[in-house]
């Protein structure tokens, strides 16, 4: 299939055209440039590059924004352009308004005029509301939200007669977005992934999708790139008075662009081909969300003769944490290569620290903390930053008993999420049925036919007998005001809620909550749910009733969670933040943390399986924010043993840790806390495996190579530490053997890697599991 956006090459020749006499002649005598004083070389390369295409690459902490507000600002000064003849774009709106406020802090005064300062989508929604009638639009369209979009999807498939419970509407919303991240109409989408929703109707769905949305005189965020792209594809007068309006294009993190975005730039910047765009092919960590780092890898081919600036010089880190950083990222393959450097001096080595499961990590992170608070280290300046949000739960938990006060950015605590706050609202209305907040908040999660008459006509009946909701359901239930399909729905709620009150004094309050999770449907709901986000909800839910057994019933885990919630409210200006990696992205701290450093956590299980060696450098790229983000420390943790989906599994040190140059690193000591058995190493690590581990044979013999095994954690049942403990090699099974293993179900053995086996499972398909976690049929 052709591709209707191949846009060939810009010749050579194209690039290197200058300013016309008269723009010269209009630029008159050049205006004073001091802000070009402060600036190093390379920054000052960068700002001064004005004709031709430029792609500055910018590593972390080198003044990367510094460089864009000062060469937009001297594309002004030098009259260049005007401001309504320059497009910058940038992901936020928040950088747009602070790049404008920097920009009139260099040249003195208020900028006035920059129309095309702002993200893709305002500037592209911009371009679509003056040309809407070339795509079928109003310009007074509407901009659906996800919810609106989902919404329109569950039409579209009620009324192609596909179950929406087996084919989700968000699933599908996710598809198209991503087809729509890709340029990719609907006559466009390859066959294979149209086979990914309801046995190949995907593509028609988006088309049926598409059609609807004209009809409504609407667009989501997708069309707003889109529709602008077969406006410039149809139209080519359109087209051109943009390419002849921009002068100048400024493109702030441009690794982060998807295959739209790409295009659209490329088509604007054919018109004078000054195009600049900054960004840094290190960290590309959003894969996951359409960001393509080929992008900027290929921008030299897209724009022959372009000048490429890199910028080195860290205005940030010390050198053991550039150093360190840079040395791990040279194991990637798809890099366009630089190496950080800065005038600092060597500060401290990165530490890199085993414990024996993650209760344990956040123990020590805190005890580090408080000592570090007590050499007046501000918490304001340390960040935990962890891969996966479930991890934050222990330290939110460790941070309130020691009176630490914290902040999560990039989302809520732990205890504020949405999923967790509908699964102790079930678990409130178990313990104390009168719970009148707890009973809204779930009579229909998950849907379960109880609309809004419904619900109103319990209420009204609550009011008149003067009673909860809960007490007014049943004489409702016997009676003919609701609809039979709601009064059914309302039976089975009420029974259930009464049959798990009845189980509270015989079952222990772990089971029961998982007991009540899942036959509520809420934990299917997840299951069912495609977004992007359901797989972490899950992680969280699971996370929730782990965290239920270091108390004694259901009522006193209650009491904790009031006694949390009741603290979120007093506020402290100092506070530790906690995030995750993703969203530390364009932050700095003194002291960093790096918790959860394991195989299958850091770098995550489902990266590798989903994109193989491309999520694997993506995840690189993650440890390579995460170092970053440290200005003077960067301590790194990683557990023997970690709870995951409830079960505890053996923990391999991720091989980032081995990736770090040693001289860069120093190993910290925790006695016997974290010891391998002689069984598990030999001289060459990790005996047997890929991910052979010379480095951590070098922690072992520093830390003292305790053949004692490690000692009991709290809470581990004899099973977990039998398992811990003694890890088994894989000698006792073979290749071609069927297995069973607890979540994965029956499969059979592919290879054996130590005392990993590489299993291919009837209904889970390839996994890697640990020998000791299946057993012989």
């Amino acid at each position: 299939m052709s591709d209707p956006f191949d846009l060939g090459d810009i010749p050579e020749e194209e690039t290197a055209r200058g300013p016309s006499i008269s723009e010269r002649a209009a630029a008159g005598v050049a205006a004073p440039t001091p802000y070009l004083d402060s600036l190093n070389g390379p920054q000052r390369q960068a700002v001064e590059a004005l004709d031709g295409p430029v792609l500055v690459l910018a590593g972390a902490g080198t003044g990367k924004t510094r460089v864009l507000t000062t060469r937009l600002a001297h594309v002004l000064n030098t009259k260049r352009a005007w401001p309504g003849q320059i497009l910058a774009v940038t992901f936020t709106n928040k950088a747009a308004r602070e790049m404008k406020q920097r920009i009139g802090a260099l040249i003195g005064g208020v900028v006035e005029g920059m129309q095309w300062l702002g993200t893709f989508h305002a500037l592209g929604a911009k371009i679509l509301r003056r040309h809407a009638e070339l795509v079928d639009l109003r310009s007074d369209f509407t901009i659906l939200d996800a919810d609106d979009q989902v919404r329109l999807m569950k039409q579209i498939i009620k009324a192609a007669d596909i179950d929406e419970k087996r084919w989700p509407a968000r699933q599908l919303a996710n598809l198209i977005d991503s087809w729509k991240n890709r340029a990719l109409a609907p006559d466009q989408v390859p066959k294979g992934e149209s086979f990914a929703f309801a046995n190949g109707k995907g593509a028609e769905l988006y088309a049926a999708y598409q059609a609807r949305l004209k009809t409504l005189n609407a667009v989501d965020f997708g069309d707003l790139l889109v529709e602008n792209l077969r406006i410039f594809q149809e139209h080519p007068e359109v087209l051109e008075d943009y390419q002849q309006r921009f002068k100048y294009i400024l493109v702030d993190e441009y690794q982060d662009t998807n295959v739209a975005q790409y295009l659209w730039l490329r088509l604007l910047a054919r018109g004078h081909k000054n195009i600049c765009c900054v960004g840094d092919d290190d960290q590309s960590i959003y894969g996951w969300r359409g960001a393509e780092v080929d992008n900027i890898l290929k921008f030299e081919k897209d724009f022959p003769g372009a000048t490429v600036v890199r910028l080195e010089q860290n205005y940030r880190s010390t050198p053991h944490i550039l150093q360190a950083a840079s040395g791990l990222i040279t194991a990637n393959e798809g890099r366009l290569g630089k190496t950080l450097w800065t005038d600092a001096n060597d500060g401290e080595k990165l530490t890199v620290r085993g414990v024996w499961d993650g209760e344990e990590e956040a123990r020590t992170i805190g005890e580090d903390i408080e000592q570090f608070q007590r050499k007046d280290h501000q918490l304001n300046e340390m960040a935990i930053l962890v891969r996966a949000s479930f991890q934050m739960r222990e330290f939110e938990d460790r941070f309130i008993n020691l009176g630490l006060p914290y902040r999560v950015i990039g989302g809520p605590r732990f205890y504020e999420r949405l999923e967790i706050r509908d699964a102790n609202a079930y678990f409130r209305l178990v313990a104390q049925p009168d719970d009148d907040l707890a009973f809204e908040r779930i009579i229909n999660k998950p849907k379960r036919g109880l609309g809004n008459v419904a619900v109103q006509t319990l209420h009204q009946a609550a009011r008149a007998q003067g009673t909860s909701l809960w007490r007014a359901a049943r004489p409702l239930i016997e009676s003919e005001e609701l609809k039979p399909q709601a009064r059914r729905a309302l039976t089975i709620f009420v029974e259930s809620i009464e049959r798990w009150r009845q189980l509270m004094p015989a079952l222990p309050h772990t089971e029961l909550a998982e007991q009540i999770l899942d036959e509520s449907g809420y934990t299917e709901m997840w299951q069912n749910d495609k977004s992007a986000d359901a797989p972490g909800r899950l992680d969280n839910l699971k996370e929730l009733v782990r965290s239920m057994e270091q108390f004694e019933n259901l009522a006193g885990y209650l009491e904790h969670v009031s006694l949390v919630m009741d603290r979120e409210d007093q506020e402290a200006d100092d506070k530790i933040n906690l995030m995750t990696l993703h969203a530390a992205k364009g932050l700095e701290f003194e002291t960093v943390f790096l918790p959860g450093w394991e195989e299958g956590l850091f770098p995550h299980q489902r990266a590798l399986d989903e994109s193989g060696l491309a999520g694997l450098e993506e995840e690189r790229r993650l440890a390579y924010v995460g170092i970053t983000r440290a200005k003077q420390r960067a301590k790194i943790s990683f557990a023997a043993n970690r709870r995951i989906h409830n079960l505890w599994q053996n923990s391999l040190p991720s091989r980032f840790i081995d990736e770090l140059p040693e001289t860069n690193v120093e190993v910290e000591s925790q006695g016997d806390t974290y010891s391998y058995g002689p069984s598990r190493f030999d001289e060459g690590g990790f005996a047997g495996s890929e991910y052979s581990s010379p480095g951590w044979q070098r922690a072992k013999a520093k830390a003292g190579n305790h053949a004692t095994p490690p000692r009991r954690a709290p809470m581990i049942d004899a099973q977990a530490t039998l398992i811990a403990t003694s890890a088994p090699d894989a000698e006792g099974f073979e290749r071609g053997e069927r297995i069973f293993h607890q979540k994965f179900g029956y499969g059979c053995i592919q290879d054996i890697e130590g005392t990993k086996l590489t299993v291919e499972f009837e209904k889970a398909g390839t996994k890697k599991v640990i020998a000791s976690f299946v057993e012989r049929p």
